[in-house]
């Protein structure tokens, strides 16, 4: 499969991976021939531009707006959802469940559109809790999905939504391929206002902190949580790698380089050459108290990994992040 050779939509492309994604692939040649997202476009973190494309304000929970979305499409990339970092997951459940419409309706749509190729970008939020209760976790592999006890509301939404995937190619023959994608960050997204997740929330208030000269930081938990980042850059080349992959399970798509929230902070502190007395908000949502990525599967089947370290990452976002805080228009602020 080339994707040179199909018309692309991109669903969610108001938001922050599924923004990256409709630029890369006109940038590589592909004709994207919409970028779809619920935001008004003056509220997207950004837009792209092709010489079919069009950019499409539509709510796609509903069942119509995702046949208009497809009805020049030969490829959707499905990564429309309500979501943000846990102190936004933990407190909207049923929003979260809500993107289930989203993704059903996008697959009706495609399965009447007969497209060759479904990607759905689920999350590392389906693993079962019970595998990341100390920080010291073991690295999860696609098969500790199950037996089923995800992140409550995101994290089914997610799981069901793999589900419809798998059952769409079984009894309809659309190809779904799935990505469970580990902790994205990177310019361009989400940086303050609670849907934020935590290298671009540590960025923020380091940076808050050291022009402030309140030197001070407020961390959620006790900062020994552990998690894996991945960056945007390796997040988009990954999702092509699986939608064009013959592989029809889902795959990770995260780093698998462990770090603590404290350690994370220490990086943010090492780039902004500051030392802050941290404050612990106990009561705060932290999510799991571990988590990596096993990428054993994806290495063997389609040679990726992270290319970009977290320090180096991190340092591109926290530049992002300083020079929006200081712009008279921030991206991703609301």
């Amino acid at each position: 499969m080339d994707l040179k050779q199909e018309r692309v939509v991109v669903a969610g492309a108001g938001g922050f991976i599924g923004g990256h994604l409709p630029r890369a692939l006109v940038n590589a040649g592909v004709p994207v021939v919409a970028a779809v997202d619920i935001k008004p476009l003056n509220e997207w973190y950004q837009t792209s531009e092709g010489p079919d494309l069009k950019n499409l304000s539509l709510d796609l929970k509903d069942l119509n707006n995702c046949r208009t979305a497809l009805e020049d499409a030969t490829v959707c990339f499905d990564l429309a959802a309500d979501m943000g970092g846990m102190g936004f997951i933990e407190h909207n459940k049923a929003l979260c469940m809500l993107s289930v419409l989203t993704g059903t309706h996008l697959l009706m749509a495609a399965k009447e559109a007969k497209l060759n190729r479904f990607f759905f970008s689920s999350s590392a939020c389906v693993y079962n809790g019970d595998l990341q209760k100390t920080p010291d976790v073991v690295a999860l592999k696609e098969a500790d999905a199950y037996p089923a006890l995800p992140e409550d509301g995101y994290g089914w939404e997610k799981l069901f939504t793999e589900r419809m995937c798998r059952h769409f190619y079984e009894d309809y023959g659309l190809e779904t391929r799935v990505a469970r994608y580990h902790n994205v960050y990177g310019p361009l997204g989400t940086w303050t206002g609670g849907r934020e997740k935590a290298p671009a929330a540590i960025c923020r208030k380091v940076l808050e902190a050291k022009e402030s000269g309140r030197h001070e930081i407020e961390i959620w938990g006790d900062g020994l949580q552990t998690r894996s980042f991945m960056y945007i850059d390796d997040c988009v080349k990954g999702t092509q790698m699986i939608t064009l992959s013959d592989i029809r399970e889902p795959l990770n798509l995260g780093s698998d380089e462990l770090v603590t929230i404290n350690q994370l902070v220490d990086i943010a502190e090492d780039i902004a050459g500051i030392k802050l007395k941290r404050n612990y908000k106990l009561d705060a949502p932290k999510g799991v108290n571990g988590r990596n990525s096993d990428n054993t599967l994806i290495l063997e089947k389609l040679g990726w990994e992270p290319s970009i370290r977290l320090r180096e990452g991190l340092r591109k976002t926290y530049e992002w992040i300083e020079s929006e805080m200081h712009s008279e228009a921030p991206v991703g602020a609301h």
